[in-house]
């Protein structure tokens, strides 16, 4: 049986750093993290590839291949976005909450190919997107409620201040730590897999033994994009909400 540690040296094909890149800036410590920076411009590209694909020659009248992809998420996205809230307001969250789905997505699945890893199974990435969730609802709330916005950290009572402003802060960190464990706990499985299957680990990257576990993952990394995604439209509907 191999330790974690030895089934992720032996998986480690692209020889990615072991430690981090520290940065110092006008004396802020900055630390990234090498393979999950790389991995995140590589699910850029694709999702930038998917966009291309999919808009490139559209035919309104007869959707064809890609298109259909992206046309069943936008159209199903925009369901969710107007059941939420008023559709003239929901219009300007769309093509944010959109990309927010294919991007995480396509970061889940990731992972699944063998030797490679998910950008959300790194708990800076998640935070990143939760942090901009954090910002949507400040920014969608001011923007439709002015000053008026920031009533509802005292209700019902004055003295409910500090619940709501804990509720509120609860919100990113939630988002953040939902997204991040479900993935990085589906890897670290793999791993736990092929460190008891002795000798599948060297098998192309480990797929072969952990393609049991791709249905589940496949549907974890749906599930999971989907549900970020909801929650934002759910938190940014609440702060537009006049009974907020």
């Amino acid at each position: 049986m191999l330790s974690l540690h030895e089934v992720e040296e032996r998986l480690n094909f692209w020889g990615w750093p072991h430690h981090h890149w520290d940065v110092t800036l006008g004396g802020v410590h900055l630390s990234f993290n090498p393979k999950t920076m790389i991995m995140t411009w590589i699910v850029m590209v694709l999702v930038a590839l998917f966009a291309i694909s999919a808009t490139r020659n559209m035919d309104l009248r007869r959707p064809h291949g890609v298109q259909n992809v992206l046309e069943m998420v936008f159209e199903g996205i925009k369901n969710l976005v107007n059941q939420n809230m008023d559709p003239q307001k929901g219009a300007n969250l769309l093509s944010i909450v959109v990309t927010f789905f294919i991007f995480i997505l396509f970061s889940n699945l990731i992972g699944l190919l063998p030797t490679l890893s998910s950008p959300t199974a790194d708990y800076n990435t998640t935070f990143a997107l939760s942090l901009t969730t954090f910002a949507l609802i400040y920014i969608f709330g001011i923007r439709y409620k002015g000053a008026g916005y920031f009533k509802h950290y005292f209700k019902p009572y004055v003295f409910f201040l500090p619940i709501n402003l804990i509720e509120d802060l609860s919100k990113p960190i939630t988002l953040a730590f939902r997204l991040y464990g479900n993935i990085y706990g589906g890897e670290v499985l793999i791993v736990v897999l092929l460190g008891l299957l002795t000798g599948w680990v060297d098998v192309c990257g480990g797929f072969i033994a952990s393609v049991v576990w791709l249905a589940f993952s496949i549907f974890v990394g749906f599930i999971q994009a989907f549900i970020f995604t909801m929650l934002s439209i759910a938190y940014v509907s609440q702060a537009i909400a006049e009974n907020h």
